[in-house]
């Protein structure tokens, strides 16, 4: 089944919405019921979101079949259910301060770094990420035989997400592990390590981006949202090359953002 939004013809004046005023109320309607949804728990399903979290790690397929069934059953792509986001928030929440108690930082530079992650680096950049997404999913890979359909923003949204949580557990929490002892000590190892994470990171959210919007059957060469992995791994070549240690950067702007 086709997704989404149709817009087959402008308004009349009969006092009848058109079909994109209709789509217009409809995904407000949807946002509406969904941020509602943020304050009650007990009707969301942890367990399901946790079985996708699992599953974007083994077999992110699986994660986009199941938006297909939801497409089916309940007329839209993107989540009704905002349990995946809390999850990942409480995941950002624990991870960044993990980091602060790894880079020895104080109770409140710790509070100061996580406002940043979350607002800023989250909230804010993923925003921003689903937005241009949008914008250019809609404006250049909607099939010419499909244009009375679009990519639902929330849906987008929902694609950064999914691709974002492999690159938050890898760099945030797996990499904590190797950050003292093993990444930050100036040797060939340690930025051989911390690159490598940053590779495999970038690697998933590019991959796990490109798996969302290919599953959408009105989009067309949505292979060449692979194409960053080109310079990605030519970056990540000249970094060992050149000696530049990635996780050393990052830490470093965590401390200056919190001074």
């Amino acid at each position: 089944m086709l997704p989404s939004t149709s817009v087959n013809s402008p308004g009349q004046g009969n006092g009848v919405l058109s079909s994109r005023d209709a789509a217009r109320h409809t995904a407000g309607a949807k946002r509406y019921k969904y941020l509602r949804r943020l304050f009650r728990f007990r009707q969301m399903d942890f367990e399901f979101a946790a079985w996708q979290m699992f599953y974007l790690f083994t077999s992110p397929q699986r994660v986009y079949r199941n938006f297909h069934y939801r497409k089916q059953t309940k007329d839209q792509w993107a989540r009704d259910d905002p349990a995946f986001l809390v999850l990942l928030s409480i995941w950002l929440c624990v991870s960044t301060i993990g980091f602060g108690f790894v880079l020895d930082m104080g109770f409140f530079e710790t509070i100061k770094l996580l406002l940043w992650v979350v607002f800023i680096d989250c909230v804010g950049v993923g925003l921003l990420i689903s937005t241009l997404m949008w914008f250019i999913s809609n404006k250049y890979l909607v099939k010419r035989q499909s244009r009375d359909y679009d990519v639902e923003w929330g849906y987008a949204f929902d694609v950064h997400l999914n691709a974002f949580y492999p690159l938050l557990v890898i760099l945030h929490f797996i990499q904590l592990f190797f950050i003292n002892h093993v990444i930050l000590t100036d040797t060939f190892i340690g930025y051989l390590v911390g690159n490598t994470l940053w590779l495999v990171a970038v690697g998933y959210y590019i991959y796990v981006t490109f798996l969302g919007y290919s599953a959408l059957p009105f989009l067309k060469n949505t292979v060449t949202l692979l194409y960053p992995f080109a310079p990605l791994i030519l970056l990540y070549g000249l970094s060992l090359a050149l000696g530049w240690n990635f996780t050393h950067a990052l830490c470093s702007f965590y401390k200056y953002r919190v001074k």
